[in-house]
């Protein structure tokens, strides 16, 4: 979704997403979204409001690293409810070249995101909540280098960026794989096609950058500590607060997929039968939130918590609670 026509194609396709809803329910609060199936409830709608809120962060997230930020206000989001770090001054420091190409077509995939899902759910999608894309980095920062990185500010260079991305790049890849079980609109065109469609471009979005970690993995980054080691401890981290398993992966030796020969690179974090691993709902809010308690409602990049529209629509409980 780099350009105006394949936005406006996207959206016409991802429309199709009201499937069982009907066209008006989505229009008039997606009152109907909740009935039940013969398998499972109809939780689509409370899903893409739970993913719109991750969307808004990531919009945020890069559309500031471009200095794009005013842009998010154009597709229904507030660039005022966005903290940023002391002294940030727009387009990061050596961003520039491919690069800075690079991130400007994400920020423009993850703009996009946040736009055609506010018009699908209509009148259902939440606002924008409040973001913190500063004392969430340093906190981040901190837990993750264990008191060793003080003050991470994600836009204070290239690098930096590039370490800030990978701290939720791969959370929105498990994000939607996870989530893919529950959808139950899956027509043509419909709820699952469409987020697996976003699935996709998150996808490339995280091979990007764990691209560009991996080729400088023996860089010096920071408290004498080289660019793999500092994305291990980030991986570290979400492991940490994500659940009692091991599923997070940093850039090198993937011991879940033993039969690949050469086992330095990890660009793709796989299981063993080279498939994208899942999160669940409350694994990703563990993470947006710096939870380790595994039940915190805000926190981290979230500080008053995910947001709502005081409908049943964006009542999360139901698919926080899912295991």
């Amino acid at each position: 979704m780099s350009n105006d026509t394949q936005g406006t194609s996207t959206r016409r396709k991802f429309l199709g997403m009201a499937g069982m809803m009907g066209a008006g329910a989505v229009l008039s609060g997606c009152t109907s979204v909740m009935a039940t199936t013969p398998n499972k409830p109809n939780l689509d709608a409370v899903i893409f409001n739970f993913a719109l809120n991750l969307e808004y962060l990531e919009a945020a997230f890069y559309l500031a690293a471009v200095g794009r930020l005013a842009e998010l206000n154009g597709v229904g989001g507030d660039s005022t409810k966005i903290t940023l770090p002391q002294g940030y001054s727009g387009v990061v420091p050596g961003l520039t070249g491919d690069m800075l190409a690079m991130a400007n077509e994400i920020a423009t995939d993850e703009l996009a995101h946040v736009r055609v899902i506010r018009q699908v759910l209509g009148n259902a999608a939440v606002p924008q909540p409040q973001l913190d894309l500063s004392g969430s980095f340093a906190a981040a920062g901190d837990l993750a280098s264990e008191g060793k990185i003080k003050g991470f500010n994600p836009y204070a260079g290239e690098l930096f960026f590039l370490h800030g991305a990978f701290i939720f790049e791969d959370v929105g890849v498990t994000a939607y794989k996870g989530a893919a079980r529950f959808l139950v609109d899956d027509s043509a065109g419909g709820n699952l096609e469409n987020a697996a469609g976003i699935l996709a471009v998150e996808a490339y979005h995280a091979g990007s950058i764990r691209t560009q970690l991996y080729q400088r993995r023996t860089q010096q980054a920071a408290a004498g500590l080289t660019v793999e080691q500092i994305v291990q401890a980030i991986s570290n981290l979400r492991d940490a607060v994500d659940g009692a398993d091991d599923r997070d992966q940093a850039l090198t030796a993937n011991p879940a997929n033993p039969g690949v020969l050469v086992r330095d690179a990890n660009i793709v974090p796989t299981d063993a039968n080279g498939i994208a691993f899942s999160r669940t709902p409350r694994q990703v809010a563990n993470i947006v939130f710096l939870d380790t308690t595994g039940a915190a409602a805000k926190g981290g990049f979230f500080p008053n918590g995910l947001s709502s529209n005081g409908t049943a629509t964006s009542d999360y409980s139901a698919i926080l609670a899912i295991k």
